[in-house]
């Protein structure tokens, strides 16, 4: 075939080993925090309309408890796998996690399109994920450029469609580069959707 993939957009998912035990203890330990975290309560007003996220806050929680550094060491082969898939050269320096933390999202709960700057490798892993809550809507990087493009016919290819959401499942952790926009839509449910967010650096 004539048509060559360039420049491909590579998303990572995986289910960690023993999930389950590992979210019981996430659990309690993010509904804790938010209890705790007067400061990030007051942040999340302004910033996180609805929600309660500890970005603002406690945004280091893998070295502030052992269950957090737990989650770590379960993601650090995840983000080898998925540097060896960029063809990221690690010679030098390792990636490291920099940031982690809690978000919260109840009914109406929205997170607007954003990147991480200053990370590599970025992702979410999903402690408890109600049926029908959002994913994570990614767009495509090229989107600001396409000045005259005509719109994508339905049913597009997978590749070939703007946006793409990729279901929160719990247990499940998503990676993506970090330059790589995305948003949370707002959560329909009455149930929460609680998540843990984190960044890898190089630098």
């Amino acid at each position: 075939m004539p048509v060559e993939r360039l420049f491909p957009t590579l998303v990572y998912s995986a289910r960690l080993a023993g999930a389950a035990h590992l979210n019981e203890r996430l659990l309690r330990e993010c509904r804790q925090l938010r209890l705790d975290d007067r400061a990030g309560r007051r942040w999340s007003v302004k910033n996180y309309p609805g929600g309660y996220t500890s970005y603002g806050s406690v945004c280091r929680m893998h070295q502030l408890s052992p269950t957090f550094a737990q989650l770590q060491r379960a993601l650090d082969g995840h983000i080898g796998a998925f540097a060896r898939a960029l063809d990221l050269d690690l010679t030098d320096r390792e990636l490291t996690m920099t940031d982690c933390w809690v978000n919260i999202m109840p009914r109406g709960t929205a997170h607007g399109l954003h990147i991480h700057p200053l990370s590599t490798i970025s992702g979410t892993y999903y402690v408890k994920t109600p049926r029908g809550c959002p994913g994570l809507k990614v767009e495509d990087p090229r989107l600001s450029r396409m000045m005259a493009a005509p719109p994508r016919r339905t049913g597009a290819r997978r590749a070939n469609q703007p946006w793409i959401m990729l279901p929160a499942q719990a247990g499940g952790a998503l990676l993506f580069e970090s330059w790589l926009r995305h948003e949370v839509p707002a959560n329909p449910l009455a149930a929460e959707r609680i998540s843990i967010s984190f960044n890898y650096g190089w630098f």
